[in-house]
């Protein structure tokens, strides 16, 4: 299994999840992938598929937002893919989507297991994705050091809260998180160390977490 992460634009982070073929050192021979929110251009995950040889069987968008959906339709026309989304954002996404992202339903990528985690708070609708049990994708609901806005239509802090609180901050230390944006100090971290370190996590109410600038 492989992750990698593709910066689209200025700050946005775009995510190739794949199968590795069965063959030492080989990947393609029809090796699955889901693409994780395209964004405004998917020029540079398109080249990595092709330059891999593998095959796109979703394109998983972690919220509605056109920054992180607006190439849905010209990566699906290339490629005979599904568009997936919790269903409370689906409707607001250009084109479309083909499935409906449940709480806790597991996707097989190939023999990579991709499990939906509902997080509300940034949009109704908003999930992480966590893959193999070793990385996390969060979109907008978890920055490094921070997290996605509220005060958007479909925000809610205390939803945003709650997600953080009882849907992310359980999850295991060793897990990576792989945000939808690049606005912290790193691309990336442990969970444990955010849990330690992200303003926050570290907020112990709604009301200490709804002063946070």
């Amino acid at each position: 299994m492989a992750i990698k992460q593709i910066r689209v634009g200025r700050d946005n982070f775009s995510y190739l999840i794949y199968c590795q073929s069965a063959t030492p050192g080989a990947i393609g021979d029809g090796a699955e992938a889901a693409l994780v929110d395209p964004g405004f251009d998917a020029a540079k995950a398109l080249a990595r598929i092709s330059e891999l040889g593998l095959e796109l069987t979703y394109i998983i968008n972690t919220h509605h937002h056109a920054d992180h959906t607006a190439a849905n339709q010209p990566v699906k026309k290339l490629f005979s893919c599904q568009i997936l989304a919790h269903r409370l954002d689906a409707g607001k996404i250009k084109g479309g989507v083909d499935a409906l992202a449940q709480d806790n339903e597991e996707l097989d990528i190939g023999k990579v297991k991709v499990k939906i985690i509902h997080t509300p708070g940034h949009t109704r609708g908003g999930i992480c994705l966590l893959v193999d049990d070793e990385f996390l994708l969060t979109g907008d609901t978890l920055f490094i050091g921070d997290c996605g806005r509220t005060d958007l239509p479909d925000g809610s802090n205390s939803e945003m809260f709650d997600s953080l609180n009882n849907r992310i901050k359980p999850l295991l230390d060793d897990l990576i998180v792989y945000p939808g944006h690049d606005y912290g100090p790193t691309p990336f971290d442990t969970l444990g160390n955010q849990k330690h370190t992200s303003k926050v996590l570290l907020a112990r109410s709604l009301e200490e977490f709804s002063r946070i600038p």
